[in-house]
């Protein structure tokens, strides 16, 4: 039987080939398909011995096409075998390369081999003022306090009117404090940025009833701005309103707080002061971590002044509707980064560098 080819089937052939190159990955394969096309009984060899039997007429051009095809088919497979060496050896030189950092399956892994952190993505972590809210809030809550938050946003009623400022005092005005535009409200005044953690005093006694036992941590914001103060910046509240509060439960809270914040050989005292929500009131001091309260040219005189504190004012209670013949309460009130920059080991002598994008500073903590 004499085999017979022509164009058509020659360009089938091309197809089929073409087909099977394209869809494998893998060189065994590539080798079938070369000897079933292109080898001494492929497809491809058989069908070009044909073409001696064709007319001369058409020989040429049936065996011009043949060879293209031939010399395609060979081509395609050889770029495929590159291109199949040259993955495998991507792979194996990335295999290679994590090798340096990485365990054998086949090998002992020592539990107790440090990591290599140089091969890892650095990580960050939690923020210096962060880390002290933190801590702060884990102090307090072991002696019964309950963390709560209150806006940001405020009226003028609770932030001043409420904590007994009077009309002309100069907290109230635009010098000192963030106003919002917005209408006034007709029984709580202008809307404003929260001055102080205080209001949130007004707020919990509104909504609870003694015994209260209170620690609110917000931001806060004032006008002003110099190595000591930032516009924006937190606060930590404490309020304790029961029956039979005195100076005395104060101190001790005061004296637990430095201790547990500071160390045990911090001590704290207080000296009157003046506060339109608290009577009497005083200022609180630390004793300096680094002459031990006995005067240096950080101290002066061996005291660090932290904040603020005193009996809650009996007017205060009663805006809260709380009966001030029967209850008493003590209150206090510190910025969280004020207590932070006199921790012992931390040298910060501007406040602003907290808020700042100076990775070389905060990369410290």
């Amino acid at each position: 039987m004499t085999y017979t080819i022509n164009m058509d089937e020659l360009l089938k052939i091309n197809s089929d080939a073409q087909y099977l190159i394209n869809e494998t990955d893998d060189p065994k394969e590539l080798d079938l398909i070369k000897q079933d096309f292109l080898g001494k009984k492929g497809t491809l060899t058989i069908a070009m011995k044909a073409i001696a039997g064709l007319p001369e007429d058409i020989r040429p051009e049936v065996g011009r096409l043949a060879n293209e095809i031939k010399q395609d088919l060979e081509k395609k497979i050889e770029e495929k075998k590159q291109t199949q060496k040259d993955a495998k050896k991507n792979v194996s030189d990335s295999i290679k390369n994590e090798s340096k950092t990485t365990i054998s399956s086949s090998s002992t892994i020592d539990v107790t081999q440090p990591a290599d952190f140089k091969s890892q993505p650095p990580l960050g972590h939690l923020h210096l003022v962060t880390q002290a809210i933190a801590e702060i809030t884990s102090i307090f809550e072991k002696i019964g306090f309950a963390r709560v938050r209150y806006p940001e946003v405020e009226w003028d009623y609770y932030a001043f009117e409420a904590l007994n400022f009077p009309e002309n005092h100069p907290a109230r005005d635009d010098w000192e404090t963030f106003f919002i535009k917005a209408a006034k409200d007709p029984k709580l005044g202008p809307m404003i940025l929260t001055p102080h953690t205080s209001s949130g005093q007004i707020r919990e006694m509104e909504q609870n009833k003694p015994p209260i036992r209170m620690l609110n941590i917000a931001k806060c914001y004032r006008r002003q701005s110099d190595v000591s103060h930032t516009p924006m910046f937190h606060q930590f509240e404490g309020l304790v309103v029961a029956e039979n509060i005195s100076i005395t439960h104060l101190k001790g809270v005061l004296d637990y707080f430095v201790k547990s914040y500071f160390g045990e050989n911090r001590i704290s005292r207080i000296r009157p002061y003046q506060f339109q929500f608290t009577e009497p009131s005083f200022e609180v001091d630390v004793s300096c971590g680094v002459c031990n309260g006995r005067g240096c040219r950080l101290c002066k005189e061996g005291w660090l002044e932290m904040g603020g504190a005193g009996i809650v004012h009996p007017n205060v209670l009663k805006y809260c509707k709380i009966d001030s013949k029967k209850y008493s309460g003590f209150a206090f009130g510190w910025g969280v980064e004020r207590v932070l920059m006199m921790k012992e080991g931390l040298e910060l002598d501007d406040l602003r560098m907290l808020y700042s994008s100076n990775l070389d500073f905060l990369k410290q903590f």
